[in-house]
């Protein structure tokens, strides 16, 4: 686990970090080569569940969803989001944080949050738990999802929880929406990786919704870009095969007992 927290932290200002969601072994073990890191993020919610938003996501299914994309990680470094209200102080958090872990095998956690989760961080980490922290727009809490540092205000917040994240101890900061210049400014300044997802490419990497990527959902996100688009091949497989099963071409000799 250490080392692969090392290579991650060692690629600041060197090479990008590539970094994909999964909630199943099977996409995982499509991705794994091609990631530096793997999220189990609660963006399972909606992704999965249909829910409007990650509020709703327990403890529960992040760890059963995350058992089965460990079983398809072999290279890249795994982190699972720690789902609202499970780590609302230090000590739920570590409890929390220890049974992800035990029960998952995952390299680390996120969380969401600046400021306020400056001391839980510091519990965190003091027991040796690597912490991914989480700054811009933060789905857990947000009331919307507009990008964020389009005022001085804003920028002065994110821009002081980043560096407080960094001190209190985490190895690398997700940057979700933030304004270009300022996602640029904080990468600059903060030690750790900076892994954006709708914050300019000046960030030490990036990451994507893996189901936003292939086109599995109908997200119209500025951040998302679609690289393939699965729900059409899945449309058509299933078109082929339901013409084949009225048409009586399916199942053939070679697919029978």
């Amino acid at each position: 686990m250490q080392k692969k927290i090392l290579i991650i932290k060692s690629k600041k200002n060197k090479s990008k970090i590539v970094c994909l969601t999964a909630y199943s072994k099977n996409t995982a073990s499509i991705i794994d080569k091609h990631c530096d890191v793997i999220l189990v993020g609660d963006s399972l919610g909606s992704v999965l569940y249909n829910f409007s938003s990650t509020k709703k996501v327990t403890l529960d299914m992040m760890i059963e969803h995350s058992k089965s994309v460990r079983m398809g990680v072999k290279k890249s470094l795994m982190v699972v989001d720690m789902p609202h209200n499970t780590y609302r102080n230090s000590k739920e958090a570590l409890k929390n944080a220890k049974k992800i872990i035990s029960k998952t095998k995952c390299d680390a956690i996120k969380l969401e949050g600046g400021k306020k989760l400056v001391q839980i961080i510091k519990t965190l980490t003091k027991n040796k738990i690597q912490v991914m922290g989480h700054l811009g727009v933060l789905p857990q809490s947000a009331t919307n999802f507009k990008f964020k540092g389009k005022n001085t205000a804003e920028r002065k917040n994110i821009l002081r929880d980043s560096k407080l994240l960094e001190e209190a101890g985490v190895f690398s900061i997700v940057l979700e929406c933030v304004e270009s210049s300022l996602a640029k400014e904080i990468t600059k300044i903060v030690r750790v990786p900076i892994i954006g997802i709708g914050a300019s490419v000046h960030c030490d990497g990036q990451v994507l919704v893996t189901d936003d990527l292939i086109g599995l959902n109908k997200i119209r996100a500025r951040f998302v870009k679609k690289y393939s688009n699965i729900e059409k091949q899945i449309n058509d497989a299933a078109l082929k095969f339901k013409k084949d099963v009225v048409t009586t071409k399916f199942p053939t000799k070679k697919h029978s007992y």
